[in-house]
């Protein structure tokens, strides 16, 4: 798959750990040194300034998307190369969807996580066939991993679309998935169907 352009989410607090802003420096580095445009949060704080920042370093050029009250508050990056400010969060989340080749979620809080199951949720219903990845630094997130894997054992999350979630602990590896995947082709309206089916039989 063809990945030219690619959709970071983040947080915007830099978390406990140095590791965390290092590997957002990388992700950026990462993106810039193949030629990737980068599209993230637009803010210039937290892990969203370091991975703009190292991307713009770097050269790639970088797209910034951000509501008009978080924008008033002057966390807005005003030195990116296209500043998008809009008028909602729905708004933003539509944007940076529509923008991006594929995703991935570093580290972060409730809004890392609300947009990137957000878009794993339209991969699932067939909505899009973009790849979607987790960059588990520090194995932030290898206890959600866990509960997917468990919902799975539970017939909540079909397998083939728990396999949709990637996961590298570095961005290298993390992007060379996303340019190898492959759409999964079971949508989870048959998934569901099929379970019925089992359960009435």
């Amino acid at each position: 798959m063809e990945i030219n352009t690619i959709c970071v989410y983040c947080g915007s607090s830099p978390g406990r750990s140095p590791v965390f802003r290092a590997a957002a420096q990388q992700l950026g580095s990462e993106i810039a040194s193949r030629g990737i445009h980068l599209v993230y949060g637009g803010a210039s704080v937290g892990l969203m300034g370091e991975v703009a920042r190292a991307a713009l370093a770097g050269g790639s050029k970088v797209t910034g998307v951000i509501p008009k009250t978080l924008a008033d508050q002057e966390v807005a990056f005003m030195e990116l190369d296209d500043l998008i400010v809009v008028n909602s969060m729905h708004e933003r989340k539509a944007r940076m969807a529509e923008l991006a080749d594929g995703y991935i979620a570093m580290p972060g809080g409730y809004g890392t996580f609300e947009e990137f199951f957000e878009v794993l949720t339209w991969a699932q219903l067939g909505m899009h066939a973009k790849p979607c990845g987790l960059l588990n630094v520090k194995n932030y997130y290898g206890q959600l991993l866990a509960f997917l894997d468990h919902a799975v054992l539970e017939m909540f999350i079909h397998a083939p679309h728990r396999e949709m979630i990637l996961s590298a602990v570095d961005s290298i590896d993390l992007i060379d998935q996303m340019a190898a995947y492959d759409t999964v082709p079971v949508k989870k309206s048959e998934w569901v169907r099929a379970m019925e089916e089992k359960n009435g039989s």
